[in-house]
């Protein structure tokens, strides 16, 4: 398992994404309003579309182009029409740092 440090969990915004590198891959991981961290894949499998700049809310990110959904738990889309997101395991140390943990590709 790779292991990155992505800096403090105050660099994400309550209720917003951000785009992050660990190294060759791009994810972006969310913030929920309730504090909740997950991370996905950094771009829609539809268009491309940047995740982080999508609205998220209930557990769930909407791509800012095109308005697909996913289930930010699970990476499903909530439309058959698109393809699945992966997902990262991602948790918050006693610091505060997010730790990014990515073999652990996952959805439904």
């Amino acid at each position: 398992m790779s292991t990155w440090n992505l800096g403090s969990v105050e660099r994400i915004a309550l209720g917003e994404g951000r785009t992050f590198r660990a190294g060759d891959l791009e994810v972006a991981v969310f913030r929920t309003r309730a504090g909740q961290l997950f991370a996905t894949q950094a771009r829609c499998p539809h268009k491309q579309g940047p995740l982080a700049d999508g609205i998220v809310g209930a557990e769930r990110v909407v791509c800012p182009l095109h308005a697909y959904s996913f289930d930010l738990r699970t990476g499903c889309a909530t439309r058959e029409s698109c393809a699945n997101l992966r997902t990262y395991g991602v948790e918050v140390t006693g610091d505060g740092d997010v730790l990014l943990h990515v073999d652990n590709e996952q959805c439904g």
